[in-house]
């Protein structure tokens, strides 16, 4: 008996280490992301990429354009570029948007973000993710005046599934705002995540219950892609 109190007390001393250690990361990260520049080595990296196709059609946002690895075939035949980097937030879009539009001069730009912004940690609401966004619009309008924005929605997942009234509501206050002008678009993706009963589907996510599978960005270029390509037919070559 003694010799497994000393067995559960070593596991219990491993799990509140382990744990203390993700608490910190956790912690250590939250407040790394609030500088803008967090994420300069992702925007270096694109930078450094050649070869790409001109006048393309840019996804830029946050880890679900990242991860969204089928991203070209499944836009095709409109040439695409991905400037997804993980865990990015709104206001980072706008830092760094100089150097992520300017250089490509696309067709039309295709942001995902919000998503991140409203996750509970951040303390952030819907006025500030359509703030923000407002902000990323006026940089690529000094860059691009005539280039069309397409917002996509912020999804409804499992994992913020309780965060999800914020996030609608952010959703409303974007496509509200984006009817005053023609060269703005709103494409709400959430009915491809969302089941009969009104809550996110299990099989277009992955583990984490927040990024999306194969099935998940099926059902979203199901959405996306139609409407570009109505809007944005491929230029002759």
């Amino acid at each position: 008996m003694p010799r497994l109190r000393r067995i559960l007390l070593a596991a219990l001393v491993v799990l509140l280490v382990v744990g203390a250690g993700l608490y910190g990361g956790l912690a250590w990260y939250g407040e790394r992301v609030k500088d803008p520049s967090f994420f300069e080595e992702d925007i270096q990296a694109f930078e450094a990429e050649t070869d790409l196709p001109e006048q393309p059609v840019l996804f830029v946002g946050s880890s679900s354009i990242r991860l969204w690895s089928s991203l070209e075939q499944d836009m095709a035949p409109l040439p695409v570029v991905n400037r997804g980097f993980g865990g990015s937030q709104m206001f980072h879009l706008v830092h760094f948007a100089e150097r992520i539009v300017a250089p490509l001069q696309p067709r039309a730009v295709v942001v995902y973000a919000g998503d991140n912004d409203l996750d509970a940690s951040t303390g952030k609401n819907a006025e500030v993710v359509l703030q923000d966004y407002q902000a990323f619009v006026a940089s690529v309008r000094r860059l691009l005046p005539t280039a069309p924005i397409y917002y996509l929605s912020i999804k409804p997942s499992r994992l913020r599934w309780d965060r999800w009234p914020e996030m609608s509501r952010a959703n409303e206050l974007i496509s509200d705002w984006t009817r005053g002008d023609s060269q703005l678009h709103f494409i709400d993706i959430g009915p491809a995540l969302l089941g009969q009963d009104g809550t996110p589907r299990k099989d277009v996510f992955l583990f984490d219950g927040l990024h999306l599978n194969e099935v998940g960005y099926a059902g979203w270029t199901k959405i996306v892609r139609p409407r570009l390509l109505a809007d944005l037919r491929p230029l002759a070559r």
